[in-house]
C-alpha cells in the first residue's frame, strides 16, 4: 500500500468512527432473528485460542466448524473440549477441507502473517488476529493490503481498545459533550511496547480521533535499547498527533498506567477499565470524579455462559463487533490496521530513542523496520516453557 493510499485509508477509518453512533448493542436483536450460524475456525488453539473458542461456542449464531493446532496432543484435547471432529495440523491443511466464514487466527505472532493471508486468498468473509500481528512493517502492511484487496473483513482481537465503555468515552469525546479536545498523556508505556504496548496506542488513537504523526522518544535502560526485541524497553517522550494535539508518554511510573485525554473542562483517564471521567474541582480545589452513567451491555450476559473473567468482556465486544462488521459492514472496534498503527508507533518509538531522540515522522517510509516481541507471544509457549498441559488444555484445570 502506498503512502498516500495509507494515508486515504486511515482517513476514512477515522471518519467514520467519527460518524458512528453510541457503543450500541452490537447486534444483540439481529442475532436472535439469525437463522444461520457463521462457520468459524479457530487456527491456533493455546490458551488465547481457548478463550476465542470458549466465546464462539457461547454466541447464538456463531459456529466453531474447524480447529487448526500444530501440538498434537492439544489438538486432540481441544477437539474434544469443543465437539469439534475438524481438526487440522496447520492452517493450510484445513483450508483445503474448509472454508469457513469466520476464522480467528491467534497463533504465536511469527505465524500470524501467513495464517491470514492463506485465510484471505481461500475466501473467507472475515479473518480476525490478536497483538502484536507481526514484527516487521511490511509483513504487518502486507496483511492489511491483501484483506482490503480481496474485500475480506480483517479485525484485531483482544485489546481494551473494544471495551464498550471505551467506545463510550470516545463517542462522547468526537460528539463534543465534555468540550474541545486540549491534550493527551500515555502512561506506563514500557515494558512491552509492541506486545502489552499495543493497548495504549490503540486507546489513544480512538480517544483522540488522531493518528501518531511524529515521535520523540528516549529509551532506557540501553541494553535493552540496544536488542532487537521490545522486552524491557521503557520509552518516555511526547507524540505529536495530527490533530496538532501534544502527548506526553511516560514509561517510567507515575500514579496512573494507561491512557490520559483532557478537554476544555474534563478529564478521560483509561486505566485498564472502564475510563473514569473527572469534571470540575471540589473544594480542595482538585478534579473531581463524576458518575460516567455507562449504558449496559447487550452481550455482558456471555460472560457468564463461557465461564469467562469478567474483564474478558472485551474480547465478547470485539468478537461481536467482528461479527456485526461482517454482516452489515459497520465499523469494526479494532481493524488489523489498528495493530499495524500500533506496531509502527513502537517501531517509531525505539528508532527516535536510537538516533539520539530526534523526530520521527510517522508513516514511516522505510517498511523493512522490525521490533520483535517477547519470545513468548513470538513463538509460543510450547518453545519457550510455558507449555501447556493436556488437563488445562481440556478445560479442568486453570494454570
Amino acid at each position: 500500500m502506498s503512502l498516500m493510499n495509507r494515508r486515504s485509508f486511515i482517513a476514512g477509518t477515522l471518519s467514520a468512527a467519527a460518524a458512528a453512533g453510541g457503543a450500541g448493542d452490537l447486534g444483540a436483536q439481529s442475532a436472535s432473528a439469525q437463522k444461520d450460524k457463521y462457520r468459524v475456525a479457530i487456527i491456533g488453539c493455546g490458551r488465547m485460542g481457548q478463550y476465542y473458542a470458549d466465546v464462539y461456542k457461547a454466541l447464538p449464531d456463531t459456529e466453531i466448524v474447524a480447529i487448526a493446532e500444530w501440538n498434537d496432543e492439544r489438538r486432540k484435547v481441544v477437539g474434544e473440549r469443543y465437539g469439534v471432529k475438524a481438526l487440522f495440523k496447520d492452517v493450510n491443511a484445513l483450508l483445503k477441507e474448509v472454508v469457513p466464514d469466520l476464522a480467528a487466527v491467534i497463533t504465536p505472532s511469527k505465524f500470524m502473517k501467513d495464517a491470514v493471508i492463506a485465510c484471505a486468498q481461500a475466501g473467507v468473509k472475515g479473518v480476525s488476529t490478536d497483538k502484536p500481528m507481526a514484527a516487521k512493517l511490511s509483513d504487518a502492511d502486507e496483511m492489511v493490503d491483501v484483506c482490503v484487496k480481496r474485500k475480506v473483513v480483517f479485525a484485531g482481537g483482544n485489546l481494551q481498545r473494544a471495551l464498550p465503555t471505551v467506545q463510550e468515552a470516545a463517542r462522547r469525546l468526537r460528539t463534543g459533550v465534555y468540550g474541545k479536545l486540549a491534550g493527551a498523556a500515555v502512561h506506563g508505556f514500557g515494558g512491552e511496547i509492541s506486545g502489552g504496548g499495543c493497548q495504549h496506542i490503540s486507546v489513544l488513537r480512538l480517544l483522540t480521533r488522531a493518528e501518531v504523526a511524529e515521535v520523540v522518544a528516549w529509551g532506557s535502560p540501553p541494553e535493552a535499547l540496544a536488542k532487537d526485541t521490545d522486552e524491557g524497553l521503557i520509552i518516555n517522550g511526547r507524540f505529536r498527533m495530527t490533530s496538532g494535539l501534544e502527548c506526553q508518554v511516560f514509561g517510567t511510573p507515575t500514579p496512573a498506567r494507561g491512557v490520559d485525554v483532557w478537554t476544555e473542562r474534563a478529564l478521560v483517564r483509561w486505566d485498564w477499565g472502564a475510563p473514569t471521567i473527572f469534571e470540575g474541582t471540589d473544594a480542595k480545589g482538585a478534579r473531581k470524579q463524576i458518575d460516567a452513567k455507562y449504558p449496559p451491555f447487550a452481550w455482558s450476559h456471555i460472560i457468564e455462559k463461557a465461564g469467562l473473567r469478567p474483564e474478558d468482556i472485551y474480547l465478547v465486544a470485539s468478537i461481536r463487533s467482528f461479527i456485526e462488521a461482517v454482516r452489515t459492514g459497520s465499523e469494526l472496534w479494532i481493524s488489523g490496521a489498528d495493530l499495524r498503527q500500533a506496531l509502527e508507533v513502537a517501531i517509531a518509538c525505539r528508532l527516535s530513542a536510537q538516533l539520539g531522540n530526534l523526530p520521527v515522522r510517522l508513516p514511516l517510509k522505510d517498511r523493512s523496520l522490525v521490533l520483535f516481541p517477547r519470545p513468548y507471544r513470538w513463538v509460543g509457549g510450547d518453545v519457550t516453557g510455558r507449555v501447556q498441559s493436556a488437563e488445562e488444555a481440556a478445560g479442568r484445570k486453570k494454570e
